[in-house]
Formats: structure tokens, sequence, C-alpha cells
């Protein structure tokens, strides 16, 4: 059923040569492309998408501060559990 709704959508927005609700009458006519298309429908080839750099400080200034509270999270909760006696690990005797 959504699929069918969105096939509809998207062939209304063809037929009236806009894309989106917010173009209605202010944007210019925009061709709606299907995603992962690479030609148009006249066989023209279509230009590169634009791609953002995704350089390593990028990374680690998302993976690190990520790391950090999922680090913090767990202590807390493993805290908790041993405090509540829900779960303690026991002493292994390792003296054989």
């Amino acid at each position: 059923m959504a699929a069918a709704a969105g096939r509809l959508l998207a062939a209304t927005v063809a037929r009236s040569g806009r894309a989106g609700w917010a173009g209605l009458g202010r944007a210019p006519a925009v061709p709606l492309v299907p995603r992962g298309a690479t030609v148009t429908r006249s066989g023209a080839i279509l230009p590169k998408p634009v791609k953002t750099p995704f350089g390593l400080l990028r990374v680690f200034s998302v993976v690190i501060p990520f790391l950090y509270v999922g680090t913090q999270i767990s202590k807390n909760f493993a805290a908790l559990l041993e405090e509540h006696d829900i779960f303690v690990p026991e002493d292994d005797d390792d003296d054989d």
C-alpha cells in the first residue's frame, strides 16, 4: 500500500514538473530522477555526485565521544547490577 502511494506521489510530482511541497509555484522545475539512476530518459549520462570528504578527524570526533559515553553507561549499569546482587562475578581461585 505504501509503495503504491509512493509511486502515485512520484507520478504526480513528475507530471506537474515540480519536486516536493515547498516547490509549488515558486521553484523552477526539477526533474525527478529515481535513486541510483546513472542515465536520464534520453540516455545522457548524469554527472558525478558531489562527494563530501570524510577525514579521519571527523571519524575520531564521532567515535571517541560515543565510545566514552558507552563505557560510562556500561560501567554504571554493571555497578548497579552488582549493588543489587543481580549479577555478582564469582572469584575464581587459580591456585592449581
